[in-house]
């Protein structure tokens, strides 16, 4: 398979996108299971929830990578993305990435399959909040620890082992345990917004899926449910996945290339109108 049949599947309009941490490497975040990367076994929402040592040590870690994470920049894959979206030939966007980075370049229907890093919520009484005003708390708390020298892991993390210092930070409103506003593994994602990307997922003309592994299933039933009702699929990723044998056209390769080049083989300026379709991205987005 080619670009040129990639161009050819996204250029017929109405076309859903599911975005993984493949799409965010070039923007030096690290991903879970992409060639080369080492073994990674990260907290669980039961580990996180059973101890105030776990938390600890999980907040310890969280507070280095965020200072790193939070710098981030999208890349030209994000770009390309909300381009396709600007020309009108995109069904929606879901992405497994907890970055935030398709917002930063600019795309507008976005759902954050897996929540943002950059929220926080309270698990007692359920108060939202802003991360960047919880990292100025926890740096009041732990001075100069977010200057340590670490090597980043995905969403945020770092390798750290001396976490036993680390102050953490409850609540200001009910003095509870905060976690990152996303899902841990071993949680699953809202019922409702599950519905939705189903919906999604059964009105679009095509199924693009960049950078995911799709090992876990929060993206990979959707990609099943695509095959089981006919839609094309088509992936883009460094390495196997849990969907190849479910898709119509399959490229191993990186995502920032391969859309680069998608984009210079769509005729300028392409539109769903031009393509004879019309866009369903006035679905409701989930962000």
């Amino acid at each position: 398979m080619s670009t040129a049949d990639l161009a050819d599947m996204v250029g017929g309009g109405e076309v859903l996108v599911l975005t993984g941490a493949g799409l965010s490497t070039d923007s030096g975040i690290p991903d879970y299971r992409g060639p080369g990367s080492p073994p990674r076994t990260p907290m669980t929402f039961q580990e996180f929830i059973a101890s105030a040592g776990n938390r600890q040590r999980y907040w310890a870690r969280s507070h280095v990578g965020w200072a790193r994470m939070g710098g981030a920049e999208p890349n030209a894959g994000h770009f390309a993305i909300a381009e396709l979206e600007r020309r009108g030939l995109l069904a929606g966007l879901i992405t497994q990435n907890v970055d935030g980075l398709h917002q930063r370049a600019g795309h507008e229907d976005v759902i954050d399959l897996h929540g943002r890093i950059d929220r926080v919520v309270c698990l007692d009484c359920g108060t939202h909040s802003g991360r960047a005003a919880l990292q100025e708390r926890l740096d009041d708390l732990n001075p100069r620890w977010s200057a340590q020298d670490v090597v980043l892991a995905p969403d945020g993390d770092v390798l750290l082992e001396d976490t036993g210092a680390f102050v953490v930070a409850d609540c200001e409103r009910c003095g509870g345990r905060l976690k990152p506003d996303v899902v841990f593994f071993g949680e699953s994602v809202a019922k409702d917004l599950v519905a939705h990307c189903f919906a999604l997922t059964e009105g679009a003309r095509a199924l693009l899926v960049l950078g995911s592994s799709l090992h876990v299933m929060s993206g990979l039933r959707f990609v099943r449910r695509a095959a089981a009702i006919g839609t094309p699929v088509a992936i883009v990723n460094r390495g196997s996945t849990r969907g190849d044998s479910l898709a119509d056209v399959r490229l191993d390769a990186g995502c920032t290339p391969t859309l680069e080049a998608l984009l210079a083989g769509l005729p300028a300026g392409l539109s769903s109108a031009d393509a004879g379709g019309s866009s369903r991205a006035g679905s409701p987005a989930r962000s």
